[in-house]
C-alpha cells in the first residue's frame, strides 16, 4: 500500500479518484462539455458520485463565479413545487409573508442540479418542461415571465429510457435534459480504483477530524477489495471514516474495518463480494397465481388506466418473487428504493404478505 503524504491526497481535486478506465473517461467527458451551457443528464447507481461530477462540471465551466444549486427532486411535493423552483411574490397564498427568489432564479448565471429527476409528478414534469424551452420562470403571484440564464445538471438512479416507454417520464423532457449523457459505475466494477480511493478518503477524514493519516494494512486493503460495496463510494467514506476515528495503532487494521450489513429482504450483504446471481425464490407451483397479470381486453367494456396496469404488474411481480423488495425491483428494472416510492404511491399494501415481515410501504 503506498503511503501518500496527507497534503498531496488531500489535494487531488479530479471528479472521481482512482486509476480505472472508466474513472479517465469520466474526467476527460467532463473536461469536454464543462465550457458550454448544454443540458446533462448523469445517471447510475446511488453513491457513485452523480453530485460529485455535477460539481466538476460547474467548477470546470465558465460560470463557477455563479451559484450552484442542487434540487433533491424527490423531495418537492406538487403543491410546494412551482413555489420552490419558481419563486413566488408576497402574498401569493396564505403564509407566503415574504417574496422568494425560487432554486432557478437563485441559479441565474449559474448551474441548478436536479437530483432525482425520476421522482418528479407528471405535473411537475411538464411545468419543467416549459421552463426549459423558453428559458424564462413565472413566480407564483406573478403573471410576467422572468428571464434566467441556468445551466441544468439532471441525475437519476433510474433508466430514464425505460421509464419514458412505460409513459412514466415525458419523452420531450427526457430530450431536453439529455443533451449530453452520462453514465457512473458501481465501485464493485471499478476495483483497481479501491486503493487510491481509499487513501484519497482517509486523508480527507484526517483532515476534518485533526488526525494524523494512517494508512491501510495489506489485510484491511484486502477486506475492502473483496468487500461487495452496495452502497458505493458513499459506504466506503462511512466505513473509512468510522476505521480512521476508532483504529490505535499507526496502520488501519482488517479488524478496524467493519461493515453495516445491509439488509435487502432475504438478502444480506456481510463484506463478502459475490459474484453470483441474484436468486429468485419462486412460489410453489400450487401457491403462485398464473394468472396474476393479463394484459388489458377491451372486449369487456373496461380498459384500466396505466395507474392500474402498473398497480396489477407491481403486484404481480411481487408475488412472483415471493415479495421480495430486491428481486422484484432487480426484475422491474429499478432501484429499490423507487419500487418502494411506487408501492405506496399505488397503494399496495403489503404487510400481511410474509407472516412476521413488516410493509416496507409504510
Amino acid at each position: 500500500m503506498s503511503q501518500h503524504p496527507l497534503g498531496e491526497v488531500a489535494a487531488l481535486s479530479r471528479p472521481l479518484v482512482g486509476v480505472s478506465a472508466w474513472v479517465r473517461k469520466i474526467q476527460a467527458e467532463v473536461c469536454a462539455v464543462a465550457p458550454f451551457s448544454s443540458s446533462v443528464l448523469i445517471a447510475g447507481p446511488s453513491g457513485t458520485g452523480k453530485e460529485l461530477i455535477a460539481r466538476a462540471i460547474h467548477t470546470k465551466s465558465p460560470r463557477v463565479d455563479s451559484p450552484f444549486i442542487p434540487v433533491n427532486c424527490a423531495a418537492i411535493s406538487g403543491t410546494l413545487f412551482e413555489s420552490h423552483m419558481f419563486g413566488h411574490l408576497k402574498g401569493a397564498f396564505t403564509g407566503s409573508n415574504y417574496a422568494a427568489l425560487g432554486c432557478f432564479r437563485a441559479a441565474d448565471g449559474g448551474t441548478i442540479f436536479l437530483d432525482e429527476i425520476s421522482e418528479l409528478e407528471p405535473a411537475m414534469q411538464a411545468k419543467l418542461l416549459r421552463v426549459l424551452q423558453e428559458g424564462a420562470v413565472v413566480p407564483v403571484g406573478s403573471h410576467e415571465e422572468q428571464p434566467i440564464d441556468v445551466r441544468v445538471v439532471a441525475a437519476t438512479n433510474c433508466d430514464l429510457v425505460a421509464n419514458v416507454a412505460r409513459g412514466l417520464f415525458r419523452e420531450d423532457l427526457y430530450y431536453r435534459l439529455a443533451v449530453v449523457s452520462l453514465k457512473t459505475l458501481p465501485l464493485r466494477e471499478r476495483p483497481e480504483d479501491i486503493e487510491l480511493l481509499a487513501d484519497y478518503l482517509i486523508s480527507s477524514q484526517s483532515v476534518k477530524h485533526g488526525l494524523p493519516f494512517k494508512p491501510l494494512s495489506k489485510a484491511a486493503l484486502e477486506k475492502l477489495r473483496r468487500h461487495h460495496w452496495p452502497g458505493n463510494v458513499r459506504e466506503m467514506q462511512n466505513v473509512l471514516e468510522r476505521a480512521a476515528m476508532l483504529s490505535s495503532g499507526a496502520l488501519i487494521e482488517q479488524a478496524d474495518i467493519v461493515f453495516d450489513d445491509i439488509v435487502c429482504d432475504d438478502i444480506v450483504f456481510d463484506g463478502a463480494r459475490s459474484e453470483e446471481p441474484l436468486a429468485v425464490a419462486a412460489p410453489d407451483h400450487e401457491s403462485r397465481d398464473h394468472s396474476a397479470w393479463q394484459f388489458p381486453d377491451e372486449a369487456d367494456g373496461h380498459w384500466p388506466s396505466l395507474d392500474e396496469c402498473e398497480r396489477q404488474f407491481i403486484a404481480a411481480t411481487l408475488r412472483h418473487t415471493g415479495y421480495n423488495q430486491a428481486a422484484a425491483a432487480r426484475l422491474l428494472g429499478l432501484d429499490r428504493s423507487v419500487l418502494r416510492r411506487r408501492i405506496k404511491k399505488l397503494g399496495l399494501d403489503i404487510s400481511q404478505s410474509v407472516p412476521g415481515r413488516p410493509s416496507h410501504a409504510q
